[in-house]
This record gives structure tokens, sequence and C-alpha cells, in this order.
């Protein structure tokens, strides 16, 4: 079904590029805007319906682009204005639309708006910021802790006050209750829509506002989420604010002015998905928001079928579930959660392209793409240098293997990538493009099988009875989905129709009369 035929994006299949790995076009080991535009026909034969692309305003980098300099402009190592424009035009060109990164909670403290802030108390865009005076033991004016760990707070001493940097001390917090910053991004949106942007993907989009009382946060308990008992607190009042949802209507009713109405795709980063839903609103907010207690649940049938069944239940009417298995800032799904089983991986592609709503895939899931083993000497991100192991984003973030050749078609033989390559022999474009059974495959059939059936692009969820590690799911009238996530055997009554795609594909086609028999780490899609 063509985009522009999808109401509210509902059944598109978006696909996040991380743009420093993508392509490099200019042979200097970072990935640009002309190396997308190079291999746009990969995504149009893939079917995607839209990119997602993550930061490509200009930044000093400290957290790779989401510490935003100008939010008008383009990072110079990812090209120019007319890169980005050239992306768009032949994006659009091949029934693809492009959606930026927008970074609203924070700027670079290098951004203009910051260094004016911080030039004396009297500043212009003082108040632009979250400024407050230590308390009288030179300590923080509250007890918050930053997403990234430590106090969130960074003194200025030229001023004698402190900012807010809920992540990095680079990374200096807006203040949303500044009316010219709210007016100030409704002229960014427009900008950026102006130019023919279809939407963007809201970075941190419940943190945008915090208390106005800047209020300590209550101490965690045993009863609290993992992340919270890390950080010894609550995150009551510097996230997930009741507020926020002002700023959220206000850009929805900007997004919806426009012909074909924008799209406004929220990182909603809270712990349930009763959390998750306020931010559709009423059909009058987010136009979708990733539904992070499922990307970070565990890969089995009971805890995922259990977070679909409660977000179907809780969505307004007429809004559009948002789900994905991957991205930047976690370890990739073949990874995290098929334990670098192909069978598993499988699944979970036939599971994100089969369930009701939109579904994103991260650069490289299309192939099936694993964490690369990054040397702790090769490490850039903060984060990943600071918590590897335990946490580190950089082994998402790794060069798109083209091919199996030196450079793997990401860049020239003998030019070194900003980050290592992984094993590019084992897992490329090139080969997986020539082997019809290949996960690549897998997933443009999935895709064109959704495009081709109503049931699957827009049609209801309803859950099918199933036991132990099968999950089965009715898409509309017609279409049953079914995955088996364990490693024995199993199978499912009262089933008739055809097998139109399995993981195994060796079945497709299979008549099933009754009983549908799954082997381990096995999924199908059967119409009757």
């Amino acid at each position: 079904m063509p985009l522009a035929e999808i109401q509210r994006w509902e059944g598109a299949v978006c696909y996040q590029i991380y743009p420093r790995s993508f392509a490099d076009s200019n042979d200097d080991g970072i990935g640009d805007l002309p190396g997308i535009t190079a291999h746009l026909d990969h995504l149009e034969w893939l079917g995607i319906d839209a990119i997602w692309l993550s930061p490509t305003f200009p930044s000093p980098n400290a957290d790779w682009g989401y510490d935003v300099a100008d939010y008008l402009g383009v990072h110079p190592d990812l090209g120019t204005a007319d890169d980005l424009d050239v992306v768009i035009k032949e994006a659009r060109v091949r029934g693809i639309r492009i959606l930026l990164d927008l970074v609203p909670n924070h700027t670079s403290i290098e951004h203009p708006w910051f260094t004016d802030s911080r030039s004396s108390r009297t500043a212009a865009h003082r108040d632009w910021y979250v400024w407050a005076d230590p308390l009288p033991d030179g300590s923080p004016p509250n007890n918050w802790v930053s997403s990234f760990m430590g106090r969130a707070w960074t003194l200025d001493e030229p001023t004698g006050q402190m900012y807010l940097t809920n992540f990095l001390p680079e990374q200096a917090d807006l203040n949303w209750w500044n009316d010219e910053v709210r007016d100030e991004f409704d002229t960014i949106l427009r900008f950026w829509f102006d130019r023919g942007v279809a939407g963007f993907r809201i970075d941190v989009a419940h943190m945008i506002v915090k208390d106005r009382e800047l209020r300590d946060n209550p101490p965690a308990t045993d009863a609290d989420p993992l992340l919270a008992r890390l950080r010894g607190q609550v995150s009551l009042y510097n996230s997930n604010r009741p507020e926020v949802h002002e700023v959220h209507r206000r850009w929805r009713r900007i997004a919806d002015s426009y012909d074909p109405p924008r799209l406004l795709v929220g990182e909603t980063f809270v712990d349930r998905v009763d959390e998750v839903v306020p931010f559709y609103g009423v059909g009058d907010e987010l136009g979708l928001a990733f539904n992070i207690p499922f990307l970070q649940a565990p890969f089995d049938a009971p805890t995922l079928r259990s977070l679909v069944e409660i977000t179907e239940s809780l969505l307004p009417e007429g809004c559009t579930p948002c789900w994905t298995g991957s991205n930047h800032d976690v370890s990739r799904l073949r990874t995290r959660w098929a334990a670098g089983s192909e069978a598993a991986t499988r699944c979970a592609l036939l599971m994100l392209l089969t369930l009701r709503g939109t579904a994103f895939l991260y650069y490289g899931d299309e192939l099936g793409m694993p964490d690369t083993d990054v040397p702790h000497d090769r490490l850039v991100d903060p984060v990943s240098i600071a918590f590897a192991p335990v946490h580190n984003r950089d082994v998402a973030r790794t060069p798109m293997p083209w091919t199996g050749a030196p450079g793997a078609g990401f860049t020239s033989p003998g030019i070194e990538p900003w980050l290592p390559f992984g094993d590019i022999e084992g897992c490329n474009v090139a080969d997986q493009r020539d082997d019809p059974a290949s996960t690549l495959h897998l997933v443009r059939d999935l895709i064109g099988l959704r495009r081709e059936l109503t049931d699957l692009s827009v049609g209801t969820y309803a859950a099918v009875a199933s036991e132990g590690g099968v999950w089965a799911w009715r898409r509309g009238q017609d279409t049953i989905v079914a995955v088996n996530l364990s490693d024995v055997d199993a199978s499912l009554d009262d089933v008739r129709g055809t097998v139109r795609i399995a993981t195994d594909r060796a079945r497709d086609g299979d008549p099933v009369g009754g009983s549908l028999r799954l082997g381990p780490w096995e999924g199908v899609v059967v119409t009757s």
C-alpha cells in the first residue's frame, strides 16, 4: 500500500540510518549524505516507506550529534544542506519519505544560544536554559541524577550558577517554561517541514519539560525498575512531567497544518506501556511513540504477547502502535534478543513486520546483522567508554557491510572507518541479495506481503490461544501469524489455509489443514 494511502502511517515500514555508518562517499572513513543517496535503490528494493536519519545537524560530537550546535544546518562531516535536499528529493522519487532527528531537550554548550546564556546572568538567552544557584555548601540545587549517571548539574564559575545537564556536561538542558524557546522550536519545525521533511523523530520526547520548582526526586525502592535503582532515585521531577503534553499538542497542530500532515515520532523512554500511551493524547499529540518496554523486554512469547496485548487494549481508537527491535542506543536484535541465532533473528523480524502498526528497522537489521566487537581503544561513544562492557552503544553503530570485499563497499579499500567493521564476509548485502533464502530476502518478502495483504497493513490484532513458547495472533479476517520462540517442537490447532511466508522458506506455499506444526524458533504467516 503506497505511503500516501496509509492513514496516520499505519502499516508503514520505516528504516533508521545512522549516517556516519551507512556509506562513505569521499573516503574519509565517515558515512555521509551522498553515501545515503547512492544507496536509496537498496531501500526502494527492500520496500521501505520512510527513513529516519539520526542527527544530521552541526555538532561538536560530544554525544555524536545529540549535542546540537545549529538546528538549521548540516554537519560538515555529513555533507551540505544541498546534499540533504538531494536525499529528500531522490528518496521522494522512490516513494520514500525522510524523517530528521530533533533534539529539543538540550543543546550543545557550543550552541550560540548557550554561549550567550552563560555570558552573564542578564544575557538575552539566560532564561532559555535551566540555571539555578548552588546550595550554600556549594552542592547542586537538587538531587537529580543524569541519565548518564552522576549529578545532573554543572557549575559555571564566571556567573556562579549551575546549569542543568541531564545527559553530558556538554549538553545543556533548555528551559521549556520559556515562551521564546517554544516559539523558536515552532520556527525550526516549520523550516524543515517547508524544506520537504516528512516529520521528526523526537529525542527524549518524554523529558523536555522539568519541574518548575526543581524539587528533589524521591529515593528508589526495591519495587522500582532497575534503572531507578541504579540511579538511586525515581525520575519524578526531571522526566515525564504532565506539562510535556502541552508541547506535543502544540507541535501536532503545526504538523497537521501541512498537506500531507507531517509525522511526529517520540522516543518515549518510560518503564511501562501505560506510560507510553498518554503520548498519543486522544490522537492529538505524537503520531507514533516508541514502545520502549517492548524493545527492552526479554525475547520470550509470554512477555512479548502480554506487552502487545496491553498496548492494544490501552491505545486510543485510531492511534497506531510503533514497534522496533534495534536502534543506535541498544544492542542489535540479533545479539540482544536472538543470542546470535539466525533462526531466532528471523522470528524477531517476522514478528516486527506482522504486528499491527508501524515497524522501524535499524540499518543492518534486514541482514540479521549482529553487534560488532569494538576494542576498547576504538570506542568513541562517551557512554560506551564509561560503561563498557556493561553498556556499549558503539557495538551497534558500526559500518554497514555492503560487500564482503575490503572496505565492505562502505568506503574504499585501505581506508580506516570511524568504527571497525564486523564480519563482513559472513554478513553483507551483496551475498544475501544473491541468496533467495537469505534473511535479506525474507525481510523484503515480508514487507512485500505486508503491502499486498490489507490484513497485514491495516488489519486488527487479535490474540490466538496458544501455549508454551508459541505466540499466535490474527490480523484482520483471514491471516494468522505464529512464532515458536522455544527450543522444542510445537503445534497450533484449528488453523487452515496456506503458508504465505515462513522463516524456513521451504515451507512457503504449504497447505495447513487443521494443525499448524512449528519447529523450534520457527515462524509462519498463514492466510485462509
